[in-house]
């Protein structure tokens, strides 16, 4: 229930800070894990902040140097603890800390547990997909590197990458790689890179350490961080065996700073002999299909038709002078077959003519109309009758027709 009060009739400052003193007094002892931000020893007292590790929120912890020496060895800045602790409020002066009662350090086998924990809920927000993964820029123009000051990571990827290209340019941000400044100067430097058009490519480059070492490249904020830049990132955390968050959600994982320089930097000697290479391939399949379509035309040209093209004339004026004698010789047998059929047909016609038969010495009588006479019968006394023969004809006139042999008329 909220504590009643008016314009005219106010809460002292006492009344309300006391309240909140006993509001925080109820919390009673938690557990409270955090990383170290700082650590400050004034007499028989220590004072720290205990930071979250993934939002921007810290608390203040007192502790007596015998419970922070109690966890041997003592924790340092940068540590990750577990403290054990009473919330306690100051009412004089108003301010909130935690009295610790006993500190632990947070073990590596619950540091890998919470690991991959996070790792599980990265992975099923797709964090880690491959389709996400973008290809790096064949020649980069600037390489962004983020690493530790003056660290061997940052030499290593300079002398290499200017061994191999020694136009490349590099944009370095040299931040804090372990403690609790690491997380956020490398999240800062990751987005100042990030927001500048000419970097095509950031390189976050360490050495190796341990697995408390290496902890800041694999806290969540930077991990999203990471992923939700537009330039491609390389991974350069640690040696091979070394595998941070980091590596999970860059684009690229270099096994060693050098190896990241070699994936991100071409070899310019590597470049030219490559050229070469294809430049050759191209002479000789350039050439080989030259000698190809020569071999052809050499062929082509070998062959009679173009070799001698007058001969094919000749070849075929032969050929149409036998074709001509051919149908010559087969229109002449042709017609001498129907000459001699036309011979035979008309000496057949010829023997079967009358005019053949008159010439012989017989006569056509004929009547007047033309009809022929064929008895004595059908022809009256005094009837004009025309006797042909083979040369001209006579015209005569029917008598009496004479009684025959054996007649006795």
């Amino acid at each position: 229930m909220g504590m009643e009060s008016t314009p005219e009739a106010p809460q002292p400052v006492r009344v309300v800070m006391q309240a909140v003193g006993g509001w925080v007094g109820r919390l009673g002892r938690i557990w409270v894990e955090g990383q170290i931000a700082e650590l400050n020893r004034r007499g028989s007292m220590v004072y720290i902040t205990l930071r979250d590790p993934v939002a921007n929120v810290s608390a203040r912890v007192t502790c007596p140097v015998r419970v922070l020496e109690a966890a041997a060895p003592a924790p340092q800045a940068g540590a990750r603890v577990v403290i054990h602790a009473k919330p306690d409020f100051y009412v004089p002066r108003g301010t909130f800390a935690l009295q610790a009662l006993e500190i632990r350090h947070v073990g590596l086998g619950e540091l890998l547990a919470r690991l991959e924990q996070l790792r599980t809920t990265l992975a099923a927000e797709g964090l880690f997909a491959e389709s996400r993964k973008r290809r790096l820029p064949f020649l980069p123009g600037v390489v962004g590197l983020v690493c530790g000051r003056e660290s061997a990571a940052e030499r290593d990827v300079l002398e290499n990458g200017r061994r191999r290209w020694p136009a490349v340019r590099f944009e370095v941000r040299e931040v804090a790689v372990q403690g609790d400044r690491a997380v956020g100067e490398v999240m800062a430097a990751v987005k100042d890179l990030d927001a500048r058009p000419e970097v095509d490519v950031i390189v976050i480059a360490r050495g190796g350490g341990s697995l408390e070492d290496l902890l800041a490249f694999s806290d969540e904020a930077l991990v999203r961080a990471v992923s939700a830049t537009g330039t491609p990132v390389v991974s350069a955390i640690g040696h091979e065996q070394d595998s941070p968050l980091l590596d999970l959600v860059a684009d690229v994982r270099a096994s060693t700073p050098t190896d990241a320089a070699k994936k991100v930097v071409p070899d310019v000697g590597e470049q030219l002999q490559l050229i070469r290479q294809l430049r050759d391939r191209g002479r000789r399949v350039l050439q080989g299909g030259v000698a190809r379509e020569e071999a052809w035309l050499a062929g082509m040209r070998s062959r009679p038709v173009l070799a001698s093209p007058l001969r094919e004339v000749d070849r075929q004026v032969e050929q149409v002078l036998d074709a001509r004698d051919r149908a010559r010789r087969a229109l002449t047998t042709a017609l001498d077959r129907a000459a001699d059929g036309l011979a035979h047909t008309g000496a057949r016609l010829h023997a079967l003519s009358p005019a053949t038969t008159l010439a012989r010495g017989y006569a056509i009588v004929q009547r007047a109309d033309g009809s022929v006479v064929r008895s004595a019968e059908e022809v009256g006394t005094g009837d004009p009758l025309r006797l042909r023969f083979a040369e001209d004809e006579l015209t005569v006139t029917a008598g009496e027709a004479a009684p025959e042999e054996g007649d006795d008329r």
